[in-house]
């Protein structure tokens, strides 16, 4: 896998630099906080031309760096309901997501507010990608994420182990400004088109919908995510007072 992008780049050898395996510059890269990192942890460091930089990930905005590094690492449910016991972490699942920019901007909502893990299906979503990484801007350092083969049975794992279910819907839940949220909390966000899927509805204990009273638009899911996790921890900090 690559990633791109200063912040993504920078992150990564902070949090673990033993992950990357090789970093290419662009010829004119001057980020001496990047170079002093990768030099410290004796990574194999190539410069290029732009041209064959771009030659070795195709993608905008390289920012003059691109680093390979080892494959995604995701967390087996099972630990990952373990992790989120004991650091308290509420829980952020998935249904259907098919966009990378929008699983990376979620990880990256999720890793700025803390106290979150996300949870993704096998199939019929997108994975964490090169893209979603780059998106994600170092978030995924941060974020547990587990991949699951079967959401509808994680969601009653995550009840067995003490989780109130919420999903969020567009019109008909309850105001999440005016409802107390349970704790421990797993929220569910459906896909961009389509919602949450019927299977899973009918395992909500709680179904929460954003008051708007503007345009008769709608926030994409990734937009929806940072309201809804900010509130989730607005309530959760003013019950521990």
């Amino acid at each position: 896998m690559y990633l791109y992008g200063k912040n993504s780049v920078f992150e990564r050898l902070k949090a673990e630099p033993g992950s990357v395996r090789a970093i290419f510059f662009e010829e004119n890269f001057s980020d001496e906080r990047i170079t002093h990192l990768a030099k410290q942890a004796r990574i194999p460091t190539k410069w290029l031309k732009a041209r064959d930089l771009a030659k070795i990930k195709r993608a905008d905005r390289l920012q003059g760096i691109v680093a390979e590094v080892k494959a995604f690492l995701y967390i087996p449910f099972k630990k990952l309901l373990q992790c989120a016991a004991k650091n308290g972490y509420s829980l952020i699942c998935l249904d259907s997501l098919n966009d990378p920019h929008n699983l990376g901007s979620i990880i990256r909502i999720a890793a700025c507010f803390g106290g979150f893990a996300v949870v993704v299906p096998e199939h019929g979503s997108c994975e964490v990608t090169d893209t979603v990484m780059h998106v994600a801007s170092g978030g995924e350092n941060f974020v547990p994420v587990s991949r699951v083969t079967n959401m509808t049975t994680s969601l009653l794992r995550a009840k067995e182990a003490g989780y109130w279910i919420a999903g969020a819907v567009v019109s008909g839940g309850e105001d999440i400004t005016k409802v107390s949220l349970p704790s421990p909390l797993c929220l569910v966000l459906g896909s961009e088109g389509k919602g949450i899927r019927h299977g899973l509805v009918k395992h909500l204990d709680l179904k929460i919908t954003l008051p708007m009273k503007g345009a008769p638009l709608s926030l994409n899911v990734a937009m929806a995510s940072a309201v809804l996790c900010y509130e989730i921890l607005r309530q959760k900090y003013s019950k521990e007072k």
